[in-house]
């Protein structure tokens, strides 16, 4: 037999469970009414922060697609650490690839946050060896803006890097 302490506990337990399950299934537009009703925002506000939605959404893209193909680079290698049959150049050169790999992220991520803070533009950086490739989301399109962001990133690398910039 159940005793109470167990009843109230499964009792709580579905009633948490269900209502997490909502949550998650609630449309967005139910969310999306209770933010415009709670706070004064006019249409021209509405506009714009559907513009900035959409530009973010191009920078997501970019970055999930960026991660995905290095998770299955990163998995080839751990794979390659993994394998009792592989030799020890191999594990050498599979360990290097990683870490450098792991210095790419940190190295995209830092060069991102400074032409957030010293721009005040969203962007997204690529680095494959000495190519960067920044794809920034602004609504001027400026040589000047382009070169001081090469500028910029230039700047945080001793040997000569090839910097790219695109407006979306």
């Amino acid at each position: 037999m159940i005793n109470k302490q167990s009843l109230w506990f499964l009792t709580l337990f579905s009633l948490i469970l269900v209502l997490s399950v909502y949550y998650v299934t609630m449309p967005n537009e139910l969310l999306l009414k209770s933010e415009v009703n709670d706070s004064s925002i006019n249409s021209s506000n509405l506009e714009s922060v559907n513009m900035e939605v959409e530009e973010n959404e191009i920078l997501v893209a970019l970055r999930v697609d960026l991660e995905e193909e290095r998770l299955t680079l990163k998995k080839n290698l751990e794979s390659v650490l993994t394998n009792s049959e592989a030799t020890m150049d191999e594990k050498n050169e599979a360990y290097d690839k990683l870490t450098y790999l792991n210095t790419i992220l940190g190295s995209e991520e830092r060069l991102e946050d400074k032409i957030k803070n010293k721009f005040n533009i969203e962007c997204f950086i690529e680095i494959n060896n000495n190519e960067i490739n920044v794809v920034a989301i602004s609504s001027v399109h400026d040589v000047k803006l382009a070169n001081n962001i090469m500028r910029s990133i230039q700047e945080e690398y001793n040997e000569k890097v090839y910097v790219t910039v695109n407006f979306k």
